[in-house]
């Protein structure tokens, strides 16, 4: 299988670089049999893929990194949310796992959280040139983002970061995401997702709305995002999404990722193009209703 979909995968990477806005409609018409309304975009998937084709998109290079994003949640005076930090490397032959604690999460910083994250639970008894291999290879991936046309991946410098462990909460196998969804700076649903599968592709989802109340009428259910047992409410759900509101003021469209363990809330990671602007996983009537609310008369076209 991978023999037959290499030329495609390469060809598609070209497409990325060198006709971007080709490659989302032949993409986007493959999985919703209908072209994108770009000239006018309407529903929150059009309104992403306007931006990432056409708008600067900058400061996506700068908050999409997972480790240059960590300054401006600081900036922000929301460092205490940040998930505790061991080291940065550039070169993985630079990595010194003698000075690492027990127990760490290696990640890439422009990864997407598939394939480039790796837990660690016993360091200094790990297989370090097994490890470096693995780093290499993260850090020679050159194409980021090329795939689905994201041009803010391009300037990403690749590093290693490590970082703390998260604990599960009892009786957890994974961590909760609160995926929030913020339109002009202000949160108006979000996402979760549980009970994620060991390699962390499907997972329980539902959205809810900031009263929690669960609205399973606009996720649009699979094998890989389940209708999962509904979740409670956080206790500290104004706080959370009080930090959803600082991180995103100043975007038509943001989502602000957390984690909230035994009620303490993490910093997970800033999205601006979830799914590359081609989610199926809400219906129609969700992607219209958020579009329909996103203001992008401000967004210069400058491609």
């Amino acid at each position: 299988m991978s023999a037959v979909c290499w030329p495609l995968i390469k060809l598609c990477e070209w497409m990325g670089r060198n006709t971007p806005v080709l490659l989302v409609k032949i993409r986007f018409y493959a999985k919703f049999k209908r072209l994108p309304q770009l000239s006018n975009p309407q529903d929150l998937n059009e309104k992403i893929l306007w931006q990432k084709l056409y708008a600067d998109t900058t400061r996506w290079t700068v908050l999409a990194d997972k480790y240059v994003v960590r300054s401006y949640v600081e900036q922000l005076g929301l460092g205490n949310y940040l998930v505790g930090f061991y080291g940065k490397w550039d070169n993985a032959d630079d990595v010194d796992f003698n000075e690492l604690p027990r127990s760490v999460i290696f990640k890439v910083n422009n990864g997407d959280g598939k394939g480039t994250n790796l837990i660690v639970r016993d360091v200094a008894n790990a297989n370090h040139d097994k490890l470096r291999a693995i780093f290499r290879k993260w850090l020679m991936r050159k194409h980021i983002g090329e795939l689905a046309a994201e041009p803010h991946y391009k300037g990403m410098k690749p590093c290693i970061i490590a970082e703390e462990v998260l604990k599960l909460p009892e009786g957890a196998h994974s961590l909760t995401d609160y995926k929030i969804w913020c339109i002009n700076g202000k949160p108006l649903y979000i996402w979760t997702c549980s009970d994620r599968d060991e390699d962390g592709g499907g997972a329980d989802v539902m959205t809810y709305d900031l009263d929690w109340n669960a609205h399973p009428e606009y996720c649009v259910f699979t094998s890989e995002y389940r209708h999962g047992s509904l979740l409670p409410k956080p206790k500290n759900l104004d706080e959370m999404l009080d930090v959803a509101r600082r991180l995103s003021d100043g975007f038509p469209i943001l989502r602000v990722d957390l984690y909230n363990i035994d009620g303490r809330i993490y910093f997970g990671e800033l999205t601006f193009t979830s799914q590359g602007g081609m989610m199926d996983f809400y219906t129609q009537e969700f992607l219209y209703m958020l579009g329909e609310k996103a203001n992008l008369s401000g967004i210069k076209k400058v491609r």
